[in-house]
């Protein structure tokens, strides 16, 4: 029984839609900036090849127009300033169509390992990734030498690439002062183009084993467990006494976690004995307080206790407490009509902190007054 235990908790099975789903819907999904980086630099190259003599004709022109004045207009600020605002315009309408390739090549790469992707959940910070030790796992996990290796490999082709292009132009390069204006930029472009189809080939080599091993690494994170998959299924196609069941567990293992974080709480604000809601303020990370825990009758009683067990001071201020119960969640921050009275309340918190700590007067409680809605 231990055995198939053990096993069951072993993430062997493929992934479940609803899995693939979730993931998607927040925005985990496989990437390979390999990819990208390749389809952007071949697509610049090629755009350089064919386009590169009419651009570089028109680059030419700009050249000469914008040093074709009369010596008298340089200390006109007006007219320097228009020039310069039409040179400006002329470059980004001679750029743009191998600027609208660029973004277009950008925008379209991702369609081919994992598609676009939009999730707000994406854009939440998580403040749990500032962890130094988590952070130091994550280096040094197979993952983290993987993305190690890939680096070392992508510089050194990358190198080897433009040592050999470079070594086999370098003639071309050098002799581009020699040319006419029109044809050396125009064989500059050339020689340009020709490098980044070189670079872009050597970037695409390394896309075909890294959008492979992306697809590998994604499926290896996403793969569950029989024991996940069992749930999962009471959970979407069980019988609602099956549903319940599993709700009920939810509840208490969130109500484990939630009183785990009762101990590290500033203060327990209470009722005194119906409602008990525990605050945290880090002015690192938080822009406000944030409720950890909160809970009426029995649950309110458990609350007091782990405070008191672990000297979390217990402050009744009944009516801010059922302010606080009923209008926030867990992980919320307080809402802005209570900040005054919490900050009183953690006012007197660190003044009887400091009371204990060797301080001579022990402060009163001020009168906690909580505005109407």
């Amino acid at each position: 029984m231990a055995e198939n235990d053990d096993r069951a908790g072993e993430r062997t099975e493929s992934p479940s839609q609803k899995r693939l789903d979730d993931a998607r819907k927040a925005g985990r999904v496989p990437r390979s900036r390999d990819l990208g980086t390749a389809v952007v630099v071949l697509t610049g190259a090629l755009a350089l090849r064919i386009m590169g003599r009419g651009l570089g004709e028109r680059l030419a022109a700009m050249m000469c127009d914008g040093l074709s004045f009369d010596h008298t207009q340089i200390g006109d600020g007006t007219v320097m300033l228009s020039r310069l605002e039409h040179a400006a315009a002329q470059g980004l309408v001679a750029a743009a169509p191998l600027l609208g390739l660029l973004v277009a090549a950008a925008l379209l790469a991702p369609l081919a390992i994992g598609g676009w992707t939009f999730s707000v959940t994406a854009l939440v910070p998580d403040f749990s990734r500032l962890d130094p030790v988590a952070g130091f796992g994550r280096v040094f996990s197979l993952r983290g030498f993987i993305e190690l290796s890939k680096a070392l490999a992508r510089f050194i082709v990358v190198s080897l690439v433009a040592v050999v292009v470079l070594s086999h132009q370098f003639r071309s390069f050098a002799g581009l002062g020699t040319e006419p204006v029109g044809s050396g930029i125009a064989h500059a472009m050339s020689l340009i183009g020709t490098a980044f189809i070189a670079l872009g080939g050597a970037l695409a080599a390394i896309a075909l084993v890294d959008v492979p091993l992306a697809l590998w690494q994604y499926n290896q994170q996403m793969r569950m467990s029989r024991q996940e998959l069992r749930d999962e299924h009471k959970e979407t196609e069980g019988s609602p006494e099956s549903r319940s069941r599993v709700r009920r567990v939810q509840q208490q293992l969130a109500r484990r976690r939630m009183m785990s974080k009762v101990s590290k709480a500033d203060v327990v604000v209470t009722n005194p004995t119906h409602f008990a809601v525990a605050l945290q303020y880090d002015d690192k990370r938080h822009r406000a307080p944030i409720v950890v825990a909160k809970g009426v009758e029995l649950i309110a009683l458990k609350i007091r206790e782990i405070a008191a067990e672990h000297q979390v001071p217990i402050v009744e201020a009944p009516p801010l407490a059922r302010a606080l119960h009923a209008h926030c969640e867990l992980g919320d921050e307080i809402p802005t009509r209570l900040y005054a009275a919490v900050a009183k309340v953690l006012t007197y918190v660190y003044q009887l902190r400091a009371f204990r700590r060797g301080a001579s007067q022990r402060p009163a409680m001020p009168p906690i007054e909580v505005p109407e809605e």
